[in-house]
């Protein structure tokens, strides 16, 4: 056996990545890389995102060039140590296929699944193992279930997760069970019922879904075995009606995408495929006038409706806030109403969406946080 050949190869972010095209590459041909360095960025239809060495080793060989667009596990570069010669290099990137899609374990089976609460056909994804305590994940206002598009397969290596598409959002049904925070976090917990989770649920809220997680925990404190919150609403009455309001009333390109790159430290991450993807979703029949009505219910004048730092302190859970502290949604100067005894971390050069722009930094505190460290 010689020496080993390690591959670098596209990932797969979400649950419908099939393909991404490579922009440009951060490291050069002869540098030493060290595990969890950014190698490549790459761009999807849905952000763009660096590629993280997962294995360290010399990097012998760049194959996927800026610009090119290539589908999920083809062959971007290749690491290998001094001894391995080019020619095997060279046979080894000859040789190399890309493994078909669906092969792995647990892509098995339809991506989504649907549960029909209330009378409102929701959609959800399932990942990880069937043992454990499961992790639902709850997206924010006017969001879906791939604003976590980078965290569910990180935190199912080791747990079950659930992720949903709150009503009138996303593939969910338009229809609201009510424009509050406790209606939604009541609908949620039947839906918990309906996906068959019957004991507690560790639960991970962005935004609107961190104020629902607070809720349910305060009303279902036993169905709810942690709380991890990232820029959440619910601990004070302050936020950015200009970005809630102008985003419901947002008809174009033009007018949504300087929305959209408020949610961003970093502008270029808003792609042209996530302004178009938006507009598709506002456009749906009978999506508007439910956000519009949603919109107002809860972030109406710019205040904050449902204020929940109180009850959120009166709770005995573990507990993990995490802010970015370029947020133009929601500030965060408001983690310093987080309870006394969560855990609270703040990212610079981050804005309101930290577990898509700093997604290793959020899946490492998520591990952390649910395995009780």
């Amino acid at each position: 056996m010689g020496a080993q050949i390690i591959p670098i190869v596209m990932p797969k972010w979400g649950l419908e990545m099939r393909e991404g095209t490579v922009q440009d590459w951060l490291v050069k041909e002869g540098r030493r890389i060290e595990v969890g360095e950014a190698l490549v960025d790459v761009e999807t239809d849905k952000i763009s995102n660096a590629v993280e060495a997962t294995d360290a080793g010399l990097l012998r060989r760049i194959v996927g060039q800026s610009g090119e667009t290539l589908p999920v596990k083809a062959l971007l570069g290749v690491l290998a140590e001094s001894e391995v010669s080019d020619a095997e290099i060279e046979a080894y990137i000859a040789a190399y296929e890309v493994p078909a899609a669906g092969g792995d374990e647990g892509e098995a089976g339809p991506s989504f699944e649907y549960a029909d609460v209330d009378g409102i056909r929701v959609r959800y994804a399932r990942r990880g193992p069937e043992q454990g305590t499961p992790v639902l994940f709850i997206h924010g206002f006017g969001g879906d279930l791939n604003n976590w598009l980078f965290n569910l397969d990180a935190i199912a290596e080791k747990h079950p997760v659930i992720a949903l598409d709150l009503p009138a959002h996303g593939q969910s049904q338009a229809k609201l069970p009510g424009a509050s925070i406790a209606a939604l976090a009541e609908f949620v917990l039947k839906f918990l019922r309906a996906a068959e989770v019957t004991g507690p649920a560790h639960l991970v809220g962005h935004s609107m879904g961190g104020a629902i997680a607070i809720q349910m925990a305060v009303s279902a404190p036993a169905r709810v075995a942690s709380l991890a919150l990232v820029s959440p609403a619910g601990l004070d009455t302050a936020i950015n009606s200009g970005y809630t309001d102008g985003f419901v009333q947002a008809q174009s390109r033009r007018e949504l995408k300087p929305l959209l790159e408020q949610l961003f430290a970093d502008p270029e991450l808003v792609s042209r495929q996530m302004v178009d993807d938006m507009l598709k979703f506002k456009r749906m029949d009978g999506v508007e006038p439910l956000l519009a009505e949603l919109g107002t219910a809860l972030f109406g004048g710019g205040r904050q409706s449902a204020m929940l730092a109180d009850e959120l302190a009166a709770l005995d859970k573990p507990m993990l806030v995490l802010w970015g502290n370029e947020d133009r949604v929601i500030s965060s100067t408001q983690a310093a109403n987080a309870p006394p005894h969560a855990k609270v971390i703040r990212f610079d050069a981050t804005g309101h969406m930290a577990m898509l722009e700093k997604a290793s930094e959020v899946n490492a505190a998520l591990q952390r946080h649910l395995s009780g460290g």
